[in-house]
């Protein structure tokens, strides 16, 4: 089997100056770096004009391979491919992340369109193929660890479903997810996974995932039942790679339908918590993508604007918001740790992180917030402009989901003088948050707020630009079925319950 060609572009770790990097597969199963750092890339391609009227004739599938093979990742093709294959579930073959018009000058990208209906899809369904391919060559048993806010449990137990060499345990925070997400994920059949609530938000569950990952007992525990350990949150590299790939889609797909000239600059919205989805943005604008600003939309949880404007990342004071868009309320966004080795390098990213676990916060100087501020801008949306921006967009005629709702507020807030030509990275299908969404488009209070089945059959009656409102078939088949999940434990009790499972099965 061939891999691609040139020279293997290894991965080094964010807090280590240590030049020595692994290969792209080590990085995947073993996705703790030196120093508890993340993997991330020591050098980027560069795109050309040329290379980007070339994307225009290429599929996804085949962007996917080209992009991957000028990361010069070591990928034997042939996994590769297969792990592509899993695009042919989502709704169209041919464009799994379609670009739709709102306004002038305004696009939405939509990438919600694969089996759990969010954004987290596009990198998890082919994600889980690659690492379980990589565990059977190896003949090795893996425990696959995730976090969730809501949408990367359901992608990720969807992904590893029913696959040799891999156990999963999927950890929620109890009542910090809509209801479908709970569903997609507690009422999960196969063998091979196991979903856990936990008492706590999110920060809480991604804390207990990094500790366990960390936890020298519990990965020796695992080593005796020859098993090794590994993750699929985002602090997976594996992750980014994919997700670089769609905002070049938009890209390409915008000079297709001539909204967009080449070397016009686009600029990029992404509703954003844990920073993965804008990093994506942000690696393909350093290959050369002309994109012109990053726009990082935040929900009344707006530690990512406050840290863009400021240059003081301070949770110090703060407490988790519940908030309309549940996917958004993460205080510890992970993913800024590649921004910062990307712009400081291995010893500062090392100091401000070690000041972020000790002190609870850290503060970048003038300059290397003028560089940050460069590539980012940042603005917030509390949940009342929230529910009126579900609306606004609704009486144009598109029914977006509330982390999308965000995007597009902040959108109208930064205008077009400042942004020019724009396309906002829809995270999640409306049926997800169908109470926020049917509260908002008819006027209910959200006190009295439906339940999901209710409000989605409620929106079911609306008419979209003369048509029915659709609901996907496998959202309306959630409650039929039987929840296998119902454990929730304390952060405490993990590490005993997960080794008690796996002695089980």
């Amino acid at each position: 089997m061939s891999k691609d060609s040139g020279r293997q572009n290894l991965l080094v770790s964010t807090r280590s100056e240590d030049a020595v990097g692994v290969s792209f597969e080590e990085a995947i199963l073993q996705p703790v770096a030196k120093e508890g750092g993340l993997y991330t890339f020591q050098s980027l391609p560069t795109l050309n004009k040329d290379d980007i009227a070339r994307f225009e004739r290429l599929s996804y599938s085949e962007l996917c391979e080209d992009i991957f093979a000028r990361l010069g990742l070591g990928l034997d093709t042939h996994i590769l491919k297969e792990a592509l294959q899993s695009y042919e579930s989502f709704d169209d073959i041919t464009n799994p992340a379609p670009v739709k018009k709102i306004d002038s000058d305004l696009f939405i990208l939509e990438l919600f369109h694969g089996p759990t209906r969010a954004f987290k899809d596009m990198a998890l369904q082919p994600f889980g193929k690659l690492l379980s391919s990589f565990a059977k060559q190896k003949h090795q048993d893996y425990l696959i660890l995730t976090a969730t806010s809501g949408d990367t449990g359901p992608a990720a137990l969807e992904s590893f479903a029913h696959k040799e060499n891999i156990r999963v345990v999927c950890l929620y925070p109890q009542g910090g997810t809509s209801d479908v997400q709970r569903l997609q994920m507690t009422t999960q059949n196969a063998h091979n996974l196991k979903v856990l609530g936990i008492e706590g938000d999110f920060d809480d569950a991604q804390s207990a995932l990094k500790s366990l990952l960390a936890d020298s007992a519990f990965n020796d525990a695992l080593a005796q039942r020859k098993i090794a350990l590994s993750a699929a949150n985002s602090v997976n590299i594996g992750r980014i790679v994919f997700q670089i790939i769609y905002h070049i889609w938009a890209y390409v797909s915008l000079i297709k339908t001539h909204s967009l000239s080449y070397g016009e600059k686009l600029s990029i919205i992404v509703p954003s918590g844990n920073f993965g989805n804008i990093l994506g943005a942000f690696y393909a604008k350093k290959m050369g993508l002309p994109i012109g600003r990053l726009v990082v939309a935040s929900n009344p949880n707006h530690i990512l604007t406050d840290f863009i404007t400021s240059g003081v990342y301070d949770i110090t004071q703060r407490s988790l918001i519940k908030s309309f868009s549940p996917a958004m309320d993460i205080l510890k966004s992970s993913n800024v740790e590649r921004v910062l080795f990307d712009l400081y390098g291995a010893k500062r990213t090392k100091e401000l992180m070690q000041s972020l676990e000790k002190t609870r916060r850290y503060a970048l100087t003038s300059s290397e917030l003028a560089l940050l501020q460069e590539h980012f801008d940042a603005f917030f949306c509390d949940d009342e402009k929230c529910l009126q921006s579900i609306a606004a967009a609704f009486e144009k005629g598109h029914l977006i989901d509330p982390h999308t709702a965000v995007g597009y507020y902040v959108a109208q807030v930064l205008g077009r003088e400042k942004l020019g030509k724009c396309v906002i990275a829809s995270t999640a299908e409306w049926s997800k948050f169908a109470p926020i969404v049917e509260s908002a488009i008819s006027s209910r209070d959200t006190h009295q707020a439906l339940v999901d089945k209710e409000a989605i059959k409620a929106i079911s009656q609306y008419q979209i630009q003369g048509q029915n409102v659709c609901i996907t078939q496998s959202i309306e088949n959630l409650f039929s079925k039987t929840e296998v999940h119902r454990e929730i434990l304390k952060t405490s009790q993990l590490k005993e319950n997960i080794l008690h499972w796996l002695d089980e099965a």
